[in-house]
């Protein structure tokens, strides 16, 4: 398995990760849920990275696959007015990274990230690697502190 930026990220930062590749199906409606059912894995531990503009400034939630995320409440956490998903083409220019392959690890440009609170009261999560069919597991602890994350309330 080649390596990624957010691989990458994580070994230079010294953090423990493991890799999870699965067969990704790109016709998936919901990409985190079809990871999670691939892998055998609970959905609301496999999180999605989702791109968003937080009163037109960038920024990253982390939230479970089986989850909606809320913009009311991602503007909460960003102390914005408002926020709405950022478009696709975007969010990869932003990140360098295609849609259904986004990590909040690595991105070419460094933007605030808020995972939702309630997943970081597990032991591991597993998050996008940085590549399509390639998940990594990881601490959400570790996760928040080598990003300077904050957890909040992002989901409906």
């Amino acid at each position: 398995m080649a390596a990624t930026r957010g691989t990458q990220m994580l070994t230079k930062a010294g953090v423990a990760f493991t890799l999870h590749p699965y067969d990704y199906d790109p016709a998936a409606d919901r990409i985190g849920m079809a990871a999670a059912l691939a892998l055998g894995l609970d959905p609301a531990l496999v999180l999605k990275t989702l791109m968003v503009e937080a009163d037109g400034r960038a920024a990253c939630c982390v939230i479970p696959s089986d989850a909606t995320l809320s913009m009311k409440k991602v503007a909460l956490a960003f102390g914005a007015k408002d926020a709405a998903m950022m478009p696709p083409a975007k969010a990869e220019k932003l990140t360098g990274y295609h849609v259904g392959g986004i990590s909040p690890f690595g991105a070419m440009k460094r933007v605030p990230v808020a995972f939702e609170a309630a997943a970081c009261t597990a032991a591991k999560v597993w998050i996008n690697a940085g590549q399509r069919g390639l998940l990594l597991g990881i601490a959400p602890q570790d996760a928040l502190r080598v990003l300077g994350a904050k957890a909040a309330a992002l989901t409906a």
